[in-house]
């Protein structure tokens, strides 16, 4: 859909009405002048008019008219500009949502982390019916939407009453760039290991380092760790012996490993799981790890690219049972190819046969890298409707079995502007997925394309920094990367890092 606005040329607004256009047709393209597009199929009209303690924005598409106010008193420049680009897409949502009757239950809402926004005004002593309303009336938000926010706010915060409080901790985030194959979806780093012992034994050797040093200036800061996550790619891809060295060191290397809350271990392809495998993460107090079937439909397994059947993940899921794991994640995915109510029914039915700690309800997204989005002919996927009643199906089943909601988390490109929603039977929620999605402490990123973010104690600004993606650059580049983030900390944590990073910015 091309789409032509007239009477905005901030093109600062440009990246808000894409994603909001995205949300109702599948292919878009903005343009603020008319010569930028070869066809013009939709034309929107706005007419902003400005003072210094308001603005009042008016819209206008075929006979659809939208008009919404917001008060400017008080604000600074930022502020000033981040209310009125809520006021465009307010009325652009609501043009489009008259245009095709489809309404959109997260309104203006885009972004990643919806519970983050009601968690920050809650943090400021905001009133809660206040909160709800400004939600409704401000970002458009349903009322379906804003309970669930509300649910799984109370939820983080009888699990982590101290939320609001670690930013003085961090929580580590360790990156495990290797898997069997790579699933169609998947955009996350993740190279086949087959073949690969000479990348494997060099990526080992450098993560050795970061966690080494990262420990070291912890324990010599005296900054406490929250949680520990090992993700990936697939941890389990590496050999047992691998884990267990690996492991050995995190507790060498890593501050009062007896206080740390959770440690957790994607262990997602069945088909990596091993008797072995299951014995190191038992030696080494592993308290949760997740067996990911996506899928218990075999069709589907072949068509995204997992290498091993629905029996192997019911019987792997088994034998973790038996060897003592008694907090096992699970993660469905609402919308993969060829699948819908039927074969999603099917999937929750030989879920009750299990019934996990946790299960993760992801919807599909179509991820720009991956091979799925490059070959979207190949990957027929379910519409809109049915994509709801999947997910409605998923919420009544976590109802009925008594899992919470605990967490949720958006992204683009998602099936039908939905969500991934991580649900928990009572005292099994993760405490990392709490700690990644409000974004209340750092996570140190340590590994190949593990992402950290920094997160300041006093202000809460977010600063990113990224290890790269393939494991020949990390090989190349980890003694690097690792002083960065030291560097970063020190700024982070301490007066003098600070001083020390504006004296070399200067």
């Amino acid at each position: 859909m091309k789409i032509l606005i007239h009477g905005l040329h901030d093109e600062r607004y440009k990246r808000p009405l894409t994603l909001i256009s995205d949300l109702f047709f599948e292919i878009t393209e903005v343009a603020f002048e008319e010569s930028s597009l070869d066809k013009v199929e939709l034309t929107v009209d706005f007419i902003v008019d400005e003072t210094d303690d308001s603005i009042i924005v008016k819209g206008k598409l075929g006979e659809q008219l939208s008009t919404h106010e917001k008060d400017l008193v008080g604000t600074n420049e930022k502020e000033r500009f981040r209310r009125m680009k809520q006021a465009v897409s307010y009325v652009y949502l609501t043009l489009l949502q008259e245009k095709t009757g489809i309404i959109q239950k997260w309104g203006i809402l885009t972004g990643v982390r919806p519970t983050k926004l009601l968690h920050s005004k809650l943090q400021k002593g905001e009133n809660k019916e206040k909160i709800h309303q400004q939600l409704r009336d401000e970002y458009l938000i349903t009322e379906e939407k804003i309970a669930l926010m509300q649910e799984i706010v109370d939820r983080q915060l009888a699990v982590v009453p101290d939320l609001y409080k670690l930013g003085n901790e961090v929580s580590i985030y360790i990156g495990i760039p290797f898997c069997p194959t790579k699933c169609a979806y998947c955009t996350f780093p993740a190279y086949a290991i087959n073949g690969k012992q000479g990348k494997v034994d060099s990526f080992l050797g450098g993560l050795h380092h970061e966690i080494k040093e990262i420990g070291a200036w912890l324990k010599e800061k005296g900054i406490k760790i929250t949680t520990v996550y090992y993700g990936g790619g697939t941890p389990t891809s590496i050999t047992a012996e691998e884990m267990d060295e690996l492991y050995d060191q995190m507790y060498q290397a890593f501050p009062d490993m007896n206080l740390v809350r959770e440690v957790t271990v994607e262990a997602g392809r069945p088909d990596t799981i091993t008797p072995d495998k299951l014995e190191v993460l038992k030696k080494w107090n592993i308290d949760r790890i997740s067996i990911n079937p996506q899928s218990y439909t075999q069709e589907t397994l072949k068509a995204i690219g997992r290498h091993h059947t629905v029996e192997e993940t019911i019987d792997k899921f088994h034998l973790a049972r038996e060897m003592g794991m008694n907090n096992i994640n699970m993660d469905l995915i609402i919308g993969l190819p060829g699948e819908g109510v039927k074969e999603f029914n099917h999937s929750l039915e030989e879920t009750e046969k299990l019934m996990p700690e946790s299960l993760t309800v992801h919807t599909l997204s179509f991820k720009r890298a991956s091979e799925m989005t490059q070959n979207k002919q190949r990957y027929k996927v379910a519409d809109r409707t049915e994509i709801g009643k999947m997910m409605d199906m998923a919420t009544e089943w976590s109802k009925e079995h008594n899992y919470v909601p605990y967490y949720l988390y958006r992204q683009k490109n998602i099936l039908g502007n939905l969500e991934n929603v991580g649900y928990a039977l009572p005292g099994q929620d993760s405490i990392y997925n709490i700690m990644i999605m409000e974004e209340k402490q750092t996570i140190i990123g340590l590994g190949c394309g593990a992402s950290s973010k920094f997160v300041d104690p006093a202000t809460g600004k977010i600063t990113r920094f990224a290890n790269p993606k393939d494991p020949k650059s990390y090989n190349d580049g980890f003694l690097h990367y690792t002083d960065e983030k030291i560097r970063i900390l020190e700024a982070l944590f301490f007066d003098e890092g600070k001083e020390a990073l504006a004296s070399e910015l200067d």
